[in-house]
């Protein structure tokens, strides 16, 4: 679950309607009895006059909190943040975090953000917000204390492997503008497109970063690298139409839940399929959710070799229900499965060729074998059900391209050890190609 920047895979399962409550079972009335004995207790003896809306809202979190990480409840202001992340802005930190062990923790910092700029690293553990102890603190709780208008200071405690003692950060909050996608030319002929987030226009912006990459080489574009790295996932309909670029036939992925009527499949189609240049993807463990499922698509169908190290593992869906009082219940409603119907709950998806990521000697040995969480590390996370899918066809609609836009200034990603290997990958894949060919 990642918060404060935006949830972990929020949205994954798309923003759902309001639903009808079907009538309950006589033994549910029974339990529920129990809970409206108790409400009337705590209303007429309490030692002070209860409020009300914070009695429901409270049992309404304690219940969600008996179910898995990624379900919860959010007040109106939390709902209202949340669909605004979505369409790529909010004030904040920056930083994508979960509860580990018990304790709150950082899964990574999106960069350019203030968090990024002052220094907080995954695997850091936040022990206080503002001097206020987050054992025993809700992800919600911890967003609200982390979020803030430009400008705001909030300090936080973190301890770190590799600390004598925890120590305090204090940061300056800042609009987050979540830009989804980065692109670069490398070497002048190798294509590096980055997607932070999955969010409303992502594949609109790939198309124009893709389109000005073949513009700058004139057509002759070598290889492509796509970078799903500290990607937390986001809409799902966006992981369908990226994973649809580089897949011209089959099924990109699947989902079922406890009801027969929640099976779906989606499924690649030849138009707006992209040339079939030489793919490398890079994953880590902060890659999750609608992330992993692009990955798991890319590697299942053998369009691209995935490079890095082991995903997140979130296997899991959400749908977002609207409440009346314009307060949203996201609940897990059904897992997901790759093309060939592996779930990748609590596992993720291993790289086909792993390199972990060297770190500058002087931070290595200031922060030595930090590691990320992952799903499989969250408590009450959903254990993992192997369920092959059938693999009948569907007809799915054709997506819409928009025409392509001037883009923005790149902005150059600087180097790194997995990027580095992905840049020497494709120029091998073109020598044996090439040698290929000289055969007689």
């Amino acid at each position: 679950m990642i918060l404060s920047a935006f949830f972990l895979g929020i949205t994954l399962g798309g923003v759902g309607k309001l639903h009808k409550v079907s009538a309950l079972a006589p033994s549910v009335y029974e339990e529920l009895r129990i809970f409206s004995d108790v409400f009337s207790y705590v209303q007429k003896e309490y030692v002070e006059e209860p409020n009300t809306k914070n009695l429901v809202y409270g049992a309404i979190k304690g219940m969600l909190e008996t179910l898995d990480p990624h379900s919860s409840f959010m007040p109106p202001e939390m709902f209202k943040e949340t669909q605004s992340e979505m369409k790529g802005r909010f004030e904040g930190l920056g930083i994508e975090i979960t509860i580990k062990d018990g304790v709150l923790t950082v899964v990574a910092p999106i960069e350019d953000t203030p968090a990024h700029r002052a220094g907080i690293l995954a695997g850091d553990q936040i022990l206080m917000i503002e001097k206020e102890s987050t054992k025993n603190m809700t992800l919600i709780d911890a967003v609200k204390r982390l979020r803030g208008p430009k400008g705001t200071k909030v300090t936080i405690t973190i301890m770190r492997e590799g600390f004598s003692k925890p120590t305090e950060f204090t940061i300056v909050r800042d609009v987050i503008p979540i830009r989804s996608v980065r692109y670069e030319l490398l070497d002048k002929q190798f294509g590096y497109i980055r997607i932070s987030q999955f969010q409303e226009k992502t594949d609109a912006d790939f198309d124009k970063a893709l389109k000005a990459l073949e513009d700058e080489t004139k057509g002759k574009l070598m290889g492509l690298i796509l970078d799903l790295r500290n990607n937390p996932g986001g809409m799902l309909d966006q992981a369908v139409k990226i994973s649809d670029r580089f897949i011209d036939s089959g099924v990109i992925v699947s989902i079922a839940g406890r009801k027969e009527e929640q099976a779906q499949k989606f499924y690649a189609h030849s138009s707006g399929t992209i040339p079939p240049y030489p793919l490398v993807v890079l994953v880590n463990g902060g890659s999750a959710s609608a992330s992993e499922i692009v990955a798991g698509a890319i590697q299942d169908h053998g369009r691209g070799v995935i490079l890095g190290t082991q995903t997140f593992g979130k296997g899991s869906v959400q749908t977002i229900f609207p409440l009346k009082d314009g307060a949203g219940l996201r609940l897990t409603t059904a897992r997901y499965y790759t093309p060939s119907g592996r779930s990748i709950q609590a596992k993720g998806i291993t790289p086909d060729i792993l390199v972990k990521q060297t770190r500058p000697a002087e931070e290595e040995k200031e922060t030595p074998g930090i590691k990320m969480p992952a799903e499989k590390d969250l408590e009450r996370h959903l254990d993992d059900v192997n369920k092959a899918q059938p693999k009948e066809k569907l007809k799915k609609e054709e997506p819409k391209k928009e025409t392509p836009k001037k883009e923005e200034a790149k902005e150059k990603k600087p180097p790194d050890t997995q990027l580095e290997r992905a840049v020497e990958l494709l120029k091998s894949w073109e020598i044996f190609k090439n040698l290929a060919k000289k055969k007689p």
